[in-house]
């Protein structure tokens, strides 16, 4: 269950809400003295924090709770306890913070309803938090794969503009990874905690995206029965993110340049302006200029869009990152089914040989459906798409493996079994340290590996279940929510 910080100056009520909360299955911390109790709440670390409002000579250190347990990493969820005539600064320690407040004399179960859900909000806040520490991890630059010099050029390009407030263009054909790169800049900047939002202005039709994007007033149009927000609105604060904007209609076009030029918005059938703190990010694998030249795109808006350009290179001009590609899709893969599956090397032959018109995309889905198709853990030419089989050459020996080095993102050679050779023993001679044995390092990196994978293990069994993985591992689901935050970080 949940560690529970609990202070009142009355030592009869500490000890009848603790016997309580120790039945629940909580392991309780008492204080009669608020200044000892917030003195400590960082060494307790608590997930839940119940106080009297007043401590001490009629001090209000409720408040003062308020303000520590929220300082804490994760902060912890206060209720608040507080006696007749005194709701009103109740209320005023919840605008600061707290969760809820009880007004003596409560009964237990008020008691029992109000832990449980303040429980519930912390362990929401707590995956909300893990999420989001998912979320920007995953779009850091070095999560990004490429090795290569134009991909290197991009990061580069990336990690400079990512925190300004600039308008960016990001450049490249279908599949190269425009919304990858667009999530990077959003989630490294210092909008990271607002929404992204992305939209796709080939999906939907004129009527229906001007809708999406703006919103409309009820009544504006057959169907719009109810007052709406657009896209623009939602993404408050954050970033929206819009797909193929070369495709946007010549109206749809000049109310995009107003919000560019005045940062606000007038929804659909409405027309009054809405100010709106939006950074928008727009890709397009159309060539702009030539759009220009046939007019059905607007030169002032191209300006205003194109203040900072990315281009990203199409895969056959960074074939070198295709082993990388390949590794990171074979391992996600085996992340999600438990089955590792390397490939031949006649296969990587075959995928450096291709163009790949369709670029990373093509690539992912290739591998999926030679990883599905294929019979035991090895993937063959006969398992690739048939444009990548009719291209191979026929016949062509293929009892050479790659297989992935550990967690890292290259490839060693290898004999499928019974066909060892000298080439096996010259990887495993330069992967294995001298005298044969790994290299020691910490004894608690040893324990925190050790644990985390005893987590993932656990998580595994449960099918990605965290509360039955909590149940399993004996530990509330919000320690566990911060054990895989903390394996994160």
């Amino acid at each position: 269950m949940a560690k529970v910080l609990l202070v009142d100056d009355d030592v009869t009520m500490v000890h009848l809400v603790s016997e309580f909360l120790r039945a629940e299955g909580h392991e309780v911390v008492p204080f009669t003295n608020g200044a000892a109790a917030i003195e400590a709440m960082e060494a307790v670390a608590p997930e839940l924090v119940i106080t009297d409002l007043y401590l001490d000579q009629n001090r209000p250190h409720g408040l003062e709770m308020v303000a520590k347990a929220r300082t804490l990493n994760p902060p912890a969820t206060v209720i608040m306890i507080t006696g007749y005539g005194t709701v009103e600064t109740a209320v005023e320690a919840m605008k600061k913070g707290a969760y809820d407040y009880l007004e003596k004399p409560f009964k237990i179960d008020n008691l029992r309803l109000c832990v449980q859900r303040a429980l519930s909000y912390n362990t929401a806040v707590s995956e909300n938090l893990y999420l989001r520490k998912q979320l920007k991890k995953k779009y850091q630059f070095d999560q990004i794969i490429g090795t290569s010099a134009p991909m290197q050029r991009v990061f580069k390009m990336v990690e400079r503009v990512a925190d300004t407030e600039s308008t960016i263009l990001i450049l490249g054909e279908s599949g190269t990874g425009k919304e990858m790169i667009a999530k990077a800049l959003h989630f490294n900047s210092r909008r990271q905690f607002a929404p992204f939002i992305p939209i796709n202005c080939t999906a939907l039709p004129e009527a229906l995206l001007e809708s999406e994007l703006f919103g409309h007033r009820k009544g504006s149009f057959t169907g719009a029965i109810n007052d709406k927000k657009g896209l623009f609105q939602e993404a408050e604060g954050g970033t929206i993110f819009l797909d193929e904007v070369g495709s946007m209609s010549p109206v749809l076009q000049t109310r995009l340049l107003r919000v560019l030029q005045e940062r606000e918005i007038r929804r659909v059938g409405d027309n009054t302006p809405i100010f709106v703190n939006v950074r928008v990010i727009a890709a397009t694998n159309e060539p702009l200029e030539k759009k220009i030249q046939d007019g059905t795109f607007r030169e002032d808006l191209y300006y205003r869009l194109n203040v900072i350009s990315i281009t990203l290179p199409p895969l056959r001009e960074r074939k070198d990152d295709i082993a990388l590609l390949v590794g990171h899709f074979l391992r996600s893969k085996s992340a999600r089914s438990g089955n590792t599956c390397r490939i031949t090397c006649r296969v990587m032959d075959v995928l450096h040989a291709h163009d790949w018109h369709g670029n990373v995309r093509e690539l992912e889905n290739a591998i999926e459906r030679a990883a599905a198709l294929c019979e035991g853990e090895v993937i063959r030419v006969a398992d690739l798409p048939p444009l990548l089989q009719n291209a191979a050459k026929p016949g062509a020996d293929e009892s050479e493996i790659l297989s992935l080095a550990g967690d890292t993102q290259t490839y060693s050679r290898a004999s499928l079994p019974g066909k060892a050779d000298a080439a096996t023993a010259r990887t495993a001679a330069t992967e294995a340290p001298a005298g044969g044995l790994a290299p020691l390092g910490a004894l608690k990196d040893f324990v925190h590996e050790q644990e985390a994978a005893y987590i993932n293990r656990a998580l595994a069994q449960c099918g990605g279940d965290k509360d039955r993985a909590a149940a399993l591992l004996g530990i509330s689901l919000a320690t566990l929510y911060r054990k895989l935050a903390e394996g994160e970080a």
